[in-house]
């Protein structure tokens, strides 16, 4: 597997795959082809019959358009082999001639490929890739799955992930006092702010739930908006891990370096699926995106409160399990509706599998995932 910094990818919304991707793509071609006088760009099957509302021409006329004029073409019934989000890449030159071509993937998490291989290749940096043979190794070792990430990862990765966790934290104070319409022609309201002034009304167990549905829906707005976020694996799922391990370090007083190393584990479990299954909406449906992310949180809330390896690995299957044959059905293409409520509710749900877990002995909990 690769580095969880590749999962964690600090940037902007709405969507990982539909706007991250095909971004990073768009900059990745025309440093390749600098001198080109115009671009075409192709987009093709869930790109194309859903950019739109995941602003994916923007993302991509904001980095070609300054250079050069940009025709975009969009082909939602053309579904290349590879992958449901292909998109071609054309430059030409002064007599329009066509001097670079470049079909390239948005594979998930803003992550690229081409048929034959990464587009741009990057190192394998775990030698272990289920999460059977990590929690063996943790069961031999007697060490837990941070101290994992922490074995493998360059020195720099706390680091990393305290730059994540900061993104993570500021989204959720920014979309708590936004207020508004969300952009797009479902003139969706923000809810955040409101949830949150709520919830302080409430005894004690309403609150705590009303406060974690507030963190969710302050980081799904903001990647709505298009705000700054971390994939936690995705765009479209990135209001869970945060309202989970914030609404822990603001009620249990958890410290930085702790929810650092949670905020690892986690990363570890949404890289588990990435490497072995897909975390791409476009191409397994939101339980790739907001399952996974619910799985991470569930890891990484266990981990906090003492859970074992088996406790938390259990508490991740939960996560992933109860999510499976969710289908990505986002309205008119926008990253808004189910999208940002399923945020909420996954992060509720991680937080039940974390107590669910933590009242078993792990290994023999009503299972239905092997990994």
């Amino acid at each position: 597997m690769k580095s969880i910094k590749e999962l964690y990818r600090i940037g902007t919304g709405p969507s990982s795959s539909h706007t991250m991707g095909p971004r990073n793509a768009a900059e990745q071609f025309l440093a390749g082809h600098p001198e080109a006088t115009s671009f075409k760009v192709t987009l093709y099957g869930s790109l194309a019959a859903t950019g739109k509302g995941h602003m994916t021409d923007i993302a991509i006329l904001d980095v070609l358009q300054p250079v050069a004029p940009v025709e975009i073409l969009w082909k939602p019934h053309i579904f290349l082999p590879f992958h449901p989000n292909g998109m071609k890449f054309q430059a030409f030159d002064t007599g329009g001639q066509l001097s670079g071509e470049r079909i390239v993937y948005s594979v998930g998490g803003g992550a690229l490929a081409e048929e034959n291989g990464d587009f741009r290749e990057s190192e394998e940096v775990y030698d272990r890739n289920s999460m059977s043979d990590i929690l063996a190794w943790c069961k031999k070792s007697g060490k837990n799955y941070w101290e994992y990430v922490k074995e493998c990862e360059d020195e720099d990765i706390w680091d990393y992930l305290n730059s994540v966790w900061i993104t993570m934290r500021a989204a959720i104070k920014r979309g708590l006092e936004e207020e508004g319409v969300l952009p797009g022609p479902l003139n969706l309201r923000r809810k955040a702010a409101t949830y949150y002034i709520k919830a302080s009304g409430y005894k004690q167990s309403l609150r705590s739930r009303g406060l974690v549905f507030a963190y969710a829906l302050a980081v799904s707005e903001e990647n709505a908006s298009g705000g700054v976020i971390v994939t936690a694996p995705t765009c479209g799922s990135c209001g869970v891990v945060p309202a989970v391990l914030y609404h822990l370090q603001e009620s249990r007083n958890f410290s930085d370096i702790r929810i650092l190393r949670a905020i690892a584990t986690a990363g570890l479990v949404g890289n588990i699926v990435k490497h072995n299954a897909s975390i791409a909406g476009a191409e397994v449906g939101c339980q790739g995106e907001v399952g996974t992310a619910c799985a991470m949180a569930s890891a990484a809330a266990n981990q906090l409160f003492g859970g074992s390896p088996a406790q938390i690995e259990y508490a991740a299957e939960m996560g992933l399990e109860h999510h499976l044959g969710m289908t990505c059905d986002p309205v008119c293409g926008l990253v808004q509706i189910p999208c940002i409520e399923r945020n909420a509710y996954a992060a509720a749900r991680a937080l039940d599998a974390n107590i669910f877990s933590s009242f078993s002995d792990g290994p023999t909990g009503y299972r239905l995932i092997r990994w």
